[in-house]
């Protein structure tokens, strides 16, 4: 349940992996009735910038963090969204979604900006259910997408992640190890929800804090090698500091950050693990002398308890106790910046 409630709050703000959001050429553009190519690329670019993470490359919402989030996030593909226009749209990200976790995106894209946007998903996913692609190019940091082939039945669900390991062949075991080391954070897992028993097939999984993209994936990697491990930037953050002479409520502190905190602000507390590096804007970094100098425990469990608004920190108060906080807060000062009371 709190990583339900982390998850339905902190990645609505969208995904920014690699790569830049291209400003589109003018509003007279985004307007016309019959987009041209150049401006449905424009609003490909900028979905796949800010909104597929939610919503799915394709449109239909089928992503690990539409199996967290209450609501779901629209499935453009649906009979439902059927009827959705591009002024529809367009109000929906200039205002938001209240009672959900579509967030306003005006602090974000600009008018034009959400006008191509806008056109591309009514055009793309509303009228044409195409698959857009287009996201795993070398200029969003995928060179030679097709050496993780293996594991492609396992991301559209041709085969099931439930089916059992000795059922598959010695290619589907490699892809299924591929998939679940690396791929299954963005994509479905093709066997229904994340953390669901739904009648897709989906297992329940303990969720945990991983940094992705992993690059440099060896189609012949021996099984025991995590070939995936040695190129991502951010795995560095995802590693818990070894921190010692903790008290009990430190420890506890402990393991209720790395279950709780450790998504967006990494592990090691500096939040520049993968999901805090596209979150925006970006959580605290909780070793930052500058920052953390003028920060108080008072201050901090009013923050948790609270959040912060028009940001990712959500309010924890009906999700963890007032001593789970103090523990929370006890580990922060243990382990990332002395805190005054």
């Amino acid at each position: 349940m709190k990583w339900k409630l982390l998850t339905a709050t902190v990645l609505t703000v969208g995904a920014a992996i690699h790569g830049s959001v291209v400003v589109t050429p003018s509003l007279a553009d985004a307007l016309s009735p019959t987009p041209a190519a150049a401006q449905l690329e424009i609003g490909r670019k900028i979905y796949n910038f800010r909104c597929y993470f939610c919503h799915g490359y394709s449109g239909n919402a089928q992503t690990v963090a539409a199996s967290f989030l209450t609501p779901p996030p629209v499935d453009f593909t649906s009979a439902k969204a059927a009827q959705f226009t591009r002024e529809h749209i367009v109000s929906i990200l200039q205002n938001g979604k209240p009672g959900t976790a579509m967030n306003s995106f005006r602090n974000v894209l600009t008018d034009a900006e959400m006008e191509q946007v806008a056109v591309f998903v009514v055009d793309e996913f509303v009228h044409r259910k195409a698959p857009n692609t287009h996201y795993h190019t070398p200029e969003n940091g995928w060179p030679d997408h097709q050496r993780y082939r293996v594991a492609f039945p396992f991301a559209t669900g041709e085969i099931p992640v439930s089916r059992p390991w000795e059922k598959l062949t010695q290619e589907q075991a490699r892809g299924k190890r591929l998939f679940l080391s690396s791929c299954v954070v963005c994509h479905d897992r093709g066997g229904g929800p994340i953390n669901s028993t739904s009648s897709k097939g989906g297992l329940t999984w303990e969720a945990h804090p991983l940094s992705y993209p992993r690059n440099n994936y060896s189609y012949t990697a021996p099984p025991a090698v995590d070939a995936m491990a040695s190129a991502s930037p951010y795995l560095l953050h995802d590693r818990p500091l070894q921190t010692t002479g903790m008290t009990p409520l430190e420890r506890q502190g402990q393991k209720l950050w790395q279950d709780n905190c450790a998504f967006c602000h990494a592990a090691d507390g500096t939040g520049k693990n993968w999901i805090g590096s596209f979150l925006e804007p970006h959580p605290r970094n909780l070793r930052d002398p500058a920052f953390m100098g003028k920060m108080t425990r008072t201050r901090l469990s009013a923050t948790i308890r609270e959040g912060l608004p028009h940001t990712s920190m959500p309010a924890w108060k009906s999700v963890l106790s007032d001593k789970e906080i103090t523990s929370i807060i006890a580990y922060i000062s243990k382990a990332f910046h002395p805190l005054p009371n």
